[in-house]
Order: structure tokens, then C-alpha cells, then sequence
């Protein structure tokens, strides 16, 4: 059986989730630790025995092991203790570990944290994300990210009982969550290292299980899992048959999960209820525009940029303001598209993202100038996060310098 090479990032978050029960997230790093020493045996066993036929599971019986262990030495100074072996198995019920990564990520949202530490915390623990991808989400350096790390796990070899929460506490904490999970997915769509349909997948569950929370079923939440639904309705059509980034203007809609897209309309039916306008429910209606229209050239681009204009009184970034801008040059032009993006506020924010002089070269390629596209277009290849940016980059490259004709591209979900 061949290794999923994202199978230890996976399991990592959902054994770490499961250890911390048992250690007590003031002895995080023991947990860490123990879902650690399973995932290094596992690549020693596995060298020699190969890939067994669910590893998965061979991970998580190798970290039930080992936490026996661990709590069979600390049984030794503590009289009338529950047996290791009964407190493994409750930690490690399906039942439970099904719902411990979501509870984990509501106990990271610790008040007394900024809120940058707790999403550094939730994806670097919980969803194994290195400092570098954390950088990037946050369009920030690696050495802030490690910071942030570090502040967080101080804090919380700090604390006790963090488990023990309350349901009236994660409404107070629900925000970050949202934002964590948002990030999780984004990763798996278009993060630095391209498609990873099985992080999109982990979002999708945990959104789902945050649904089926009753203080976290809000209509925010139903937008995001909209949000998530409708993106990930696309994840078939992102590459071709090559293995290739295809561009959105060019996908064949044809191979679009329909009932990813019938799932994420149902959700944004549910995000309606109430009064509540979030970030993600505007988000989620620009993707019911996109997976509403029979083509790309047949898009509503003057309701998308309305609906960016919302984004932008709502929870104005620069990203979301590249976005607007090549929203902008597909309803107006090249040249109102690129004043734009010229115009965009905290432009130095985006200085190690590809996508501004990705955009940058579409505009001026559609404007006929082709030496101000290459320029461009040589930037954005300095600052492809992975191979297949990089190729798909080196592509368009080629076409401008050869004056072959191409597709326009340029919106950040295109690659």
C-alpha cells in the first residue's frame, strides 16, 4: 500500500487532540511528544514491514501504547488511580476523538491570548501546519510565527482544567475558530503547497461538527460551511488531465462536485436565518455567483464587484482588495482593473504574494504590453510557493514572450 505523504500531518493534530485529555494541555509538550515517538516508529516498522493496510490506525494504536506507558510510570506516585488502560481507551473512543480536535481548537481560544497566537496555536498543534505555511496565511515573516508559537505554549503549560469548558464559553470563542478553520481550508485550496484536497476535506468535517454544535451553529457558521462547500465543489476541475493547475476561466464545469455545489446552496440557505452579515457569508454569495454561471465569460462580474465592496466595508484586506481589483478589471477593463491594483492600500503586504504581480501581468498583457506583463509575470515566478505555481507561472511566462495567445487569469482562486 502506497503512503499518503499527508497521513502524519493528518493524524498528528487528531492524536495530539486525544493525548492532551490524558496529559493536560499544561503538559502539551508530552503529548506532542508521545504522537511524535508514533509517528518516528511508524517510518522505522514501516521501512521494513511496508505500508500497513490501515496506518492510520496503526498510529493511533501506537500512541494508545505509548501513553499506557507514560501514565503506567506516573501511576507509581499516585495512589487509586484509574487503570492507564481504561483512561486511554475513553480518550481514544471514536465517539470522542471524533469530537476532541473541534473541543481542542474551542480550549486553544484561551482570552488572555491574542487572537494571532491562538490561530498560530490551532494550526500549528491541531492541524500540523509548519511556522512557514502560518507565515504565509498571514502573509507575515516565519520568525513572528514561531513567536506567537512558543508565547502559546507557555501559556498553556500554564493552565488546568482547560477541558472542562463550558458550553456558555464557546460562543465567546466561536470567532476564532471560524477563522482557524477558514485558514485550514484555504491551505488545502490555494496555499503554499497548492491543491490539498485532504485539508480542504478536514475543514469540510470539523465545519461540519461545528454545525452540529448548538452554541456553534450560528448562521455565521452555516455561511462558512457554505463557503467551504462551494470552493471545494471545484477541486475536481483544478487540475487537468496532466496533473496541471487549470486556470478558472478555463475549467470544465462539467466536472464540479454538483453535490458539493447542492450542499454549499443549502448551507447558505441556513446562513440567511437571523440578522447576522459576517465576512463569509459575503464570500459564500460571490462563490453562488461564480458556480451560478453556465461560463466564466457569462459571470455577473458587476455583482461581484458589489459584493467585494461589501467584503471590503466589512473586513478590508489586501488580498481581498487584489480580488476587488481584477473583480473591477473584468466588469471594466484593463486599465480600471489596473489602477486598482495599483491603488490597493498596504500594498508591502503583499510583497512575498505571487498573485499581485500575477494580476499585475494579466492587466497589462490584456493592455498590450507585453515587456510590463514578462517583468511581472518574472516576479510572481521569484515568488511561487511550489512546483506547480511554478510551472503554471513559467507557462504563462512563455506564452507573453512568444506573443502566443492565452487565456486572461489573474483572480487568486484561479491557480
Amino acid at each position: 500500500m502506497a503512503l499518503d505523504e499527508h497521513l502524519f500531518r493528518r493524524e498528528f493534530g487528531r492524536i495530539v487532540a486525544a493525548l492532551a485529555r490524558i496529559f493536560g494541555t499544561h503538559d502539551l509538550a508530552l503529548a506532542e511528544d508521545v504522537a511524535q515517538d508514533a509517528c518516528v516508529r511508524a517510518l522505522e516498522v514501516w521501512k521494513v514491514q511496508g505500508v500497513p493496510d490501515n496506518p492510520a490506525a496503526w498510529l493511533t494504536t501506537t500512541a494508545k501504547r505509548r501513553a499506557i506507558d507514560v501514565l503506567r510510570r506516573q501511576r507509581t506516585a499516585r495512589e487509586h488511580a484509574p487503570a492507564p488502560e481504561q483512561i486511554v481507551e475513553e480518550a481514544f473512543a471514536v465517539e470522542t476523538i471524533r469530537d476532541e480536535q473541534l473541543r481542542m481548537m474551542f480550549t486553544c481560544c484561551q482570552p488572555r491570548l491574542p487572537e494571532e497566537v491562538q490561530l498560530a496555536l490551532i494550526l500549528n498543534i491541531l492541524c500540523g501546519f509548519g511556522a512557514a505555511e502560518i507565515a504565509g496565511a498571514f502573509l507575515t515573516s516565519r520568525a513572528a510565527i514561531e513567536k506567537r508559537i512558543a508565547r502559546g505554549k507557555q501559556q498553556l503549560a500554564t493552565e488546568r482544567g482547560w477541558f472542562e469548558l463550558d458550553d456558555a464559553e464557546l460562543p465567546s470563542r466561536l470567532a476564532t475558530v471560524q477563522r482557524a478553520l477558514y485558514l485550514l481550508f484555504n491551505e488545502g485550496y490555494h496555499g503554499t503547497s497548492a491543491v490539498r484536497a485532504d485539508l480542504c476535506a478536514e475543514a469540510l468535517r470539523l465545519v461540519a461538527l461545528a454545525c452540529e454544535l448548538p452554541a456553534a451553529a450560528t448562521p455565521t457558521t452555516h455561511a462558512l460551511a457554505a463557503l467551504m462547500c462551494l470552493h471545494a465543489a471545484r477541486l475536481p476541475a483544478r487540475v487537468d488531465a496532466d496533473g496541471e493547475l487549470d486556470p478558472f476561466e478555463s475549467q470544465d464545469r462539467g466536472r464540479w462536485d454538483q453535490r458539493l455545489v447542492h450542499e454549499g446552496l443549502a448551507w447558505f440557505e441556513r446562513a440567511a436565518t437571523g440578522e447576522t452579515l459576517s465576512a463569509y457569508h459575503v464570500e459564500a454569495a460571490i462563490a453562488v455567483v461564480h458556480a451560478s454561471a453556465v461560463s466564466a465569460d457569462r459571470t455577473d462580474w458587476a455583482a461581484i464587484v458589489e459584493l467585494y465592496d461589501q467584503l471590503m466595508a466589512i473586513a478590508p484586506t489586501p488580498v481581498v482588495a487584489l480580488n476587488r481589483a481584477i473583480a473591477v478589471g473584468q466588469r471594466d477593463g484593463a486599465d480600471a482593473g489596473l489602477a486598482a491594483l495599483v491603488a490597493i492600500a498596504d500594498k508591502d503586504r503583499l510583497d512575498r504574494y505571487p498573485f499581485y504581480p500575477a494580476a499585475l501581468a494579466e492587466h497589462e498583457l490584456r493592455r498590450g504590453d507585453h515587456e510590463a506583463a514578462s517583468r511581472c509575470f518574472r516576479k510572481a515566478l521569484m515568488l511561487a510557493r511550489n512546483d506547480a505555481e511554478r510551472r503554471f507561472l513559467e507557462k504563462r511566462l512563455s506564452h507573453v514572450e512568444n506573443r502566443e495567445p492565452a487565456p486572461t487569469h489573474g483572480r487568486k482562486d484561479n491557480l
